[in-house]
């Protein structure tokens, strides 16, 4: 069974599929290991593809120690060692993105290279970083969940997408079946989360990030702006960022062929040329 177990004995669950270089994924907020489905069936066709529910999240147990970035990077760490992985690739989307920017440190000698989706160094707005939501925006979520966790949860999703995304008949049913299947987290546990997120701020770690990078981002994401993204990119050295037109902030599901395929050339120069 997909279990590891973390130092406090906190159970938590991964997906792993294929053989290969291996491929981390990690979620975003409120999200789990079901978001990246698509990449699981395609992917493993040539990578080890793993992908974990953080704590709280998914079927993985919530943690006694919280729920905040603390406690997300020891999950992952604590992965890493279970499978003792080493020359991985380590992609995190939204809220993972900066799971995976506070991780850096500790697994940086198991690391290949880093992809980075739809993320940012810091989630919320301050004077000298406009590329955030503003603080009314991140209350106002927290607000909405307060009242209604699955109503608010299910607006955050809608926001996700841009106008005419979602159009496709086929695709729509799929990307909506494929969300449907993910666990609504505990009030509890989204609203920590969303603390750390609104609280974090990771521009001082950037500079130190010395693996390759790639950037992915959406040039319409309404929820970790493009700016961001391009502030990742002048901010890590060994970095270059991939732009996705007319994309929201789930690209690996708009644009999944796309998205799969950029990743895949990402390790295949990373980790050899030998990967078919």
């Amino acid at each position: 069974m997909p279990w590891y177990e973390h130092a406090t004995g906190d159970r938590l669950w991964y997906e792993e599929r294929g053989t290969g270089p291996a491929i981390v994924l990690v979620h975003g907020w409120c999200m789990s290991s079901a978001v990246w489905r698509l990449q699981l069936e395609s992917l493993s066709e040539r990578f080890r593809v793993i992908a974990p529910d953080l704590a709280g999240h998914g079927r993985s147990a919530q943690s006694a120690d919280g729920h905040d970035f603390a406690r997300f990077v020891d999950d992952l760490s604590a992965l890493f060692r279970h499978l003792d992985l080493a020359d991985a690739i380590l992609a995190g989307w939204s809220l993972g993105g900066q799971v995976a920017l506070q991780a850096f440190g500790q697994l940086r000698d198991r690391l290949a290279g880093l992809v980075l989706i739809s993320a940012t160094p810091r989630f919320t707005a301050t004077e000298d970083f406009p590329c955030g939501l503003t603080p009314v925006e991140v209350d106002g979520m927290a607000l909405k969940l307060r009242r209604n966790a699955a109503r608010a949860l299910e607006g955050f999703t809608a926001r996700m997408f841009s106008p005419g995304e979602l159009d496709d008949p086929v695709q729509s049913t799929v990307i909506r079946d494929l969300l449907a299947a993910v666990p609504i987290p505990e009030t509890s546990v989204a609203l920590q989360s969303l603390q750390s997120l609104a609280k974090a701020d990771m521009r001082h770690l950037l500079p130190a990030i010395d693996c390759p990078a790639v950037i992915i981002n959406g040039d319409r994401d309404l929820i970790c702006l493009p700016d961001a993204s391009a502030f990742l990119e002048q901010q890590i050295p060994n970095s270059r960022r991939v732009v996705m037109q007319g994309c929201g902030h789930a690209p690996f599901l708009t644009r999944n062929k796309e998205f799969d395929v950029c990743l895949a050339d990402f390790s295949r120069r990373v980790c050899g040329s030998t990967i078919r």
